[in-house]
């Protein structure tokens, strides 16, 4: 059972997150000097790593959560971590963010997942990841372990399908949960981040093609997209998601911004002034941002504009989530 675990008669909670965090480490370049020439020469170049937090589910809660009015939406966490000082660094982390808790199990011989990222200029992203997450305490969840009466009493759930790779029990949880929150109102959100060194493309493509149905919004990026429908044009991607019963579809674009489309409108969202320096968790704070402002204003454009401009706040220094700006961040750029 969870830490502090309450029975579902808690507060409601505007936006649920369900999925894995990781703790991360990012590998960053060596700036050390030495006038020693024969020490630097004896002295191997060890990597050095900057730790943090990560998960995308997790990225876009925290987006979201930073996002809300003071006082505002409510936001809470679906997950498990291990009872390790890892696991414990990430509620830590939650509780501080103003994330709920109640709901993240915290089980007694699962460790916390982790994982590493390198620069790597070969790769599609410019870095390349790697995983230390088989077993986690995450990849254990079930769809017993959901919290049912709290979907239903939310007005969002947000998933993805990195959540769906981490194992079969929290696929089926996730599908569980997608259309519990389908039959009772909530709107569900969903990221198609796609890891192919955690499962196949055809896997991938199942699955997400299983939960469409259940999805009212979806984050998809263009080159995902492009792989998991075998479309290469944009609108075509869109209609794609369109066909499957989505009722908006927010396409990432990378430095050409987005494309916001639903049954009645599509529209370009700029991509914002942005130093990219990382460009871990761009999508994640999009979709979170979007999410709190969707609801805080209902105003699509609105919070296609403030999504862009946190994604692009965001990739500004290393790391997840230390560059996710605060609301107040947005609003002065927007204006």
């Amino acid at each position: 059972m969870a830490a502090g675990w309450v029975a579902d008669n808690m507060s409601n909670l505007d936006i649920l997150a369900l999925g894995e965090a990781l703790i991360e480490f990012v590998r960053m370049e060596d700036t050390s000097s030495s006038n020693d020439q024969d020490q630097q020469d004896q002295t191997p170049n060890r990597p050095y790593y900057k730790q943090g937090f990560g998960g995308d589910t997790s990225n876009a809660l925290i987006a979201a959560t930073r996002q809300c009015k003071t006082p505002g939406l409510s936001t809470g966490y679906i997950s498990a971590v291990g009872d390790d000082p890892l696991g414990k660094e990430l509620l830590k982390l939650w509780q501080q963010e103003g994330i709920a808790v109640d709901h993240v199990d915290v089980a007694a011989t699962d460790p916390t997942g982790v994982y590493f990222v390198q620069p790597d200029g070969s790769a599609a992203m410019g870095k390349q990841f790697s995983y230390a997450r088989r077993g986690s305490a995450a990849s254990h969840y079930n769809s017993s372990h959901l919290p049912l009466d709290t979907i239903a009493k939310a007005k969002v759930l947000h998933t993805s399908a990195l959540s769906c790779a981490i194992s079969q029990s929290m696929s089926d949880a996730v599908q569980t949960a997608c259309e519990h929150a389908r039959t009772n109102n909530t709107l569900v959100s969903f990221d198609t981040n796609l890891r192919l060194n955690l499962w196949s493309l055809e896997s991938a493509i199942a699955t997400i093609e299983k939960l469409l149905p259940h999805i009212d919004i979806v984050f998809p990026s263009d080159d995902e997209a492009q792989q998991i429908c075998g479309r290469t044009d944009r609108d075509a991607m869109i209609d794609y998601f369109l066909e499957f019963g989505c009722s908006m579809v927010v396409l990432t674009c990378g430095a050409d911004g987005a494309i916001f489309a639903n049954a009645s409108e599509r529209f370009s969202i700029a991509a914002a002034d942005s130093k990219p320096v990382d460009s871990t968790a761009a999508g994640d704070s999009f979709a979170g941002a979007f999410l709190a402002h969707y609801l805080d204003t209902g105003d699509v454009r609105f919070a296609s504009r403030c999504a862009a401009i946190t994604a692009a706040l965001t990739v500004s220094s290393y790391g997840a989530i230390d560059a996710i700006p605060q609301r107040e961040q947005v609003l002065q750029r927007l204006n």
